[in-house]
């Protein structure tokens, strides 16, 4: 029997659920809590900022406990069914959050009880809120903002400059290819990538109030603009890697980082992660190019998830003391210098100079679409969206075709899309 990729991930994640749940591992020590994420990355920097949790509140020690990413949603689901898992569970947002919520698996976080809750600003805690009961169920931990990369080595070697409107881009994208150099690194063989690729260069054509009407009915995606939006993308295949439907995230990461392609569009949760691959880079995040001179700038930006308490946890006192402090001014600031990610707590001190631009650049955004409003209900808009690309950038759905069947796909459970 031959077992597919997707089959063995499957397995895998199933067979993992099956031994913590033999395990117990919720029966977390008197004074220990234990922290359950999918940042196996992260666990040197919690490591450092539990330490500092603990000099705060002596008696009580947190576990780190990080699980394959793509196995997470289903250890995590398939534990907290069972009434076991972490006192403290690190989350996605929005639909990601939702399934748990509305389950009753996470204990609701009432401003009573979380005054750091004031500490965030109206759309992350929004990120994180249940739509059915208005209560928010888990503290926003990073947000993310999607615009440009631009290896500035490149640049100053090919005698050009980072583009501010979308007539510079195509202009010093051919430069660039007349040199010899891919102008966009980015491909179409990773799914969730392709979402961000769209999303980086269609909100500035799309323009600072068209997520607005789309919200509110007044549009849909067969809008003239969405579809005049997606056909500018097309002008982009010229200027990426030959063979680019075959080009996946790490290839494309790789083609960014060793100079041989001069940009990237992608998100700043990138920034820690390029350093690490190549700490002699010479790069810049800037907002994507505007449709002419003067117009904004929009980048893209969405919140990552966040920390809630499990409902059934046996240390409920102490993980939302841990909560609470993740919620605080100190820890935003050691969290963002140790991660180079932006905290979204009011008042954090960003330190790293491009982090400090990406805040600024926050300012003129708009929001990540699909992930901000339609990824609740199947089939998600990013679902639908992913596959439309692909599809749209190798020539086998046009445009308008793409805007229509996303439009025809959201208003299974959308009612404004319903005719």
């Amino acid at each position: 029997m031959t077992i597919t990729r997707f089959g063995r991930r499957l397995l895998a994640a199933t067979l993992a659920a099956g031994a913590i749940l033999g395990a117990a591992p919720s029966q977390a020590q008197a004074g220990e809590v234990t922290f359950w994420t999918w940042r196996q990355e992260d666990r040197a920097a919690y490591g450092e900022l539990f330490a500092d949790f603990t000099r705060a509140n002596p008696g009580i020690t947190v576990k780190f406990e990080a699980f394959a990413v793509e196995q997470y949603a289903t250890v995590l689901s398939t534990a907290l069914a069972a009434g076991k898992g972490g006192d403290v569970i690190h989350t996605r947002a929005y639909g990601g959050l939702e399934q748990f919520a509305k389950a009753g698996y996470l204990l609701p976080l009432d401003p009573a009880a979380v005054p750091e809750l004031a500490n965030l600003p109206e759309d992350a805690r929004a990120s994180l809120t249940l739509r059915s009961d208005g209560r928010v169920y888990s503290y926003a931990f990073a947000s993310q903002t999607l615009g440009l990369y631009i290896n500035n080595e490149v640049f100053k070697r090919a005698g050009v400059t980072p583009p501010t409107t979308w007539a510079e881009l195509i202009a010093v994208s051919k430069a660039l290819k007349d040199k010899g150099i891919v102008p966009l690194a980015n491909g179409m063989a990773t799914a969730w990538m392709c979402e961000v690729f769209t999303s980086v260069f269609t909100n500035p054509l799309l323009g600072p109030g068209f997520a607005a009407d789309i919200v509110s009915g007044k549009a849909n995606f067969e809008d003239a603009r969405y579809v005049a939006a997606l056909t500018k993308l097309l002008e982009l295949r010229d200027y990426m890697p030959p063979g680019f439907t075959g080009i996946d995230y790490p290839t494309a990461q790789q083609l960014f980082l060793s100079g041989r392609a001069a940009m990237f569009a992608g998100g700043s949760f990138e920034i820690a992660n390029f350093r690490k691959q190549n700490p002699k880079i010479d790069m810049s995040f800037i907002a994507p190019p505007a449709p002419t001179a003067g117009a904004p700038r929009l980048v893209s930006k969405f919140f990552d998830g966040g920390y809630a308490v499990n409902a059934k946890s046996a240390n409920q006192a102490d993980a939302l003391k841990l909560v609470r402090w993740m919620g605080t001014k100190q820890f935003g600031d050691k969290f963002s210098a140790l991660l180079g990610n932006i905290s979204p707590i009011n008042g954090v001190v960003l330190t790293d100079p491009m982090l400090a631009e990406v805040a600024k650049l926050n300012e003129t955004s708009a929001p990540y679409l699909m992930a901000v409003h339609f990824r609740y209900e199947t089939p998600t808009g990013s679902e639908l969206l992913q596959s439309g690309i692909q599809k749209m950038m190798a020539g086998s759905m046009t445009p308008a075709e793409l805007g229509t069947s996303l439009t025809q796909g959201i208003a299974r459970y959308f009612k404004p899309f319903q005719k």
